[in-house]
């Protein structure tokens, strides 16, 4: 395999301000929001040379956001600790608090955004 699998990915929003503010105070980012011909979109900020996926924020009537159906998304972190420690100030709710996984593979913590969508930190440490 030449690279990894997700190239991709999309979050459902209902109001697009107050997740750009959310996911811009969790992460310490930035998020350009644009108008694409009604799908409003807040792109997360990447650098195409680097490993991983960037998205987008995604607010249109097609994209329902859910903290229990479809996928899972994964934020990597150097500490997922710093990022949990801004979601409830920032509008979020924690569901799950930096747990080990095991096995070597690091720590995890579950958050529901400011939309109702389920979230998730991964860290090494």
């Amino acid at each position: 395999m030449e690279h990894n699998m997700v190239g991709w990915f999309e979050i459902p929003v209902e109001d697009m301000e107050r997740a750009r503010k959310f996911y811009e105070e969790v992460f310490d980012i930035s998020i350009s929001v644009h108008d694409l011909g009604g799908i409003i979109m807040g792109w997360f900020p990447g650098v195409q040379s680097k490993t991983g996926s960037s998205g987008s924020l995604v607010k249109h009537e097609m994209y329902i956001p859910s903290d229990t159906a479809g996928p899972l998304l994964y934020f990597s972190c150097k500490d997922l600790a710093v990022e949990l420690a801004r979601v409830t100030n920032a509008g979020g709710t924690i569901i799950q608090q930096k747990k080990e996984i095991g096995g070597g593979h690091g720590f995890m913590a579950l958050l529901t955004d400011t939309e109702g969508n389920r979230i998730a930190l991964h860290s090494l440490k």
